[in-house]
């Protein structure tokens, strides 16, 4: 199964286990994409044992801070080079791109998205629990503000899991809405070659025509109709179908969208295993 090789992503790459986790997790869903393997760096970057080293009393501040924001320079694209190669090793065709940052890094990352207008942006999450970590992180901020869809890369993935990255099906949760299609029509943008297996959950009317590709599912939410227990169901059929990731829609339509973050698509992203794509309602995201 082989995607096309058109797919741009921007991949936050901090040198962590889990944005290292989240390239080879990317690479796997969008084959032969044009990367841009992007660390934000915040000066004056320097570890304590640099700064004890270039340090050189109180009558040489001006070149101790010139000093340091070289050697941050360096460390910042060394780190960038370093994802790179492991992006290239994967088959991305890839680039670094090395952005000075004064703090938000996750809302400068958006910026960046809106400005070179990648059909995706790929982050890694930290946390036991899939993305339960991803409150108040870059992960978050990038998720909230993205103009264009965010997969997040859980870390780790068990064996099961990844393997399902290679041809697994894309599992997208359907009510019917605008984001619903929205995300709908992402999916089969990136990723055309993929099994979507709608998932309907709870008693809703919602109908999608069965075409090749295809699969409407309807689930009942159990506990109630809660975003947790939508979150559950779509989490459950992911694992039960070997899933490769789940799709959720965003409902909003202006720069916030946490009211609609807090519900089923940030229920997702805090309990499912497998990367989660979130797509915005406002734009698609086509570019």
């Amino acid at each position: 199964m082989v995607e096309p090789t058109s797919v741009r992503v921007i991949a936050g790459y901090d040198g962590s286990p889990s944005a290292t986790a989240a390239i080879e997790t990317g690479a796997k869903l969008f084959p032969g994409a044009h990367a841009w393997i992007t660390h934000m760096w915040t000066p004056p970057f320097a570890s304590g044992e640099i700064r004890r080293r270039l340090w050189r009393g109180t009558d040489h501040l001006n070149e101790f801070a010139a000093a340091i924001e070289r050697e941050g320079q360096f460390e910042a694209d060394r780190v960038a080079a370093v994802g790179t190669t492991l992006a290239r090793a994967a088959g991305w065709d890839a680039e670094p791109l090395v952005e000075r940052s004064y703090g938000g890094e996750g809302l400068q990352l958006t910026q960046l998205a809106d400005k070179l207008r990648p059909d995706v942006v790929l982050v890694g999450s930290r946390g036991l629990g899939g993305a339960v970590a991803v409150l108040g992180s870059v992960s978050d901020m990038v998720v909230h503000y993205s103009p264009v869809p965010v997969l997040v890369s859980p870390h780790p993935l068990l064996i099961a899991e990844h393997a399902a990255l290679a041809g697994g099906p894309a599992v997208v949760g359907w009510d019917g809405s605008d984001g619903a299609r929205t995300a709908l029509a992402a999916v089969e943008r990136l990723l055309p070659h993929r099994d979507r297996l709608l998932v309907a959950v709870g008693d809703g009317t919602a109908d999608e025509p069965a075409t090749a590709g295809r699969e409407l599912v309807r689930l009942p939410a159990g506990r109630g109709a809660s975003a947790r227990a939508v979150a559950d169901v779509l989490i459950g059929h992911a694992r039960e179908r070997s899933a490769a990731l789940v799709v959720v829609g965003s409902r909003g339509r202006s720069a916030i969208r946490e009211i609609l973050l807090g519900s089923v698509a940030m229920a997702t992203l805090h309990h499912a295993h497998r990367p989660v794509l979130v797509v915005p309602g406002n734009r698609s995201g086509n570019g």
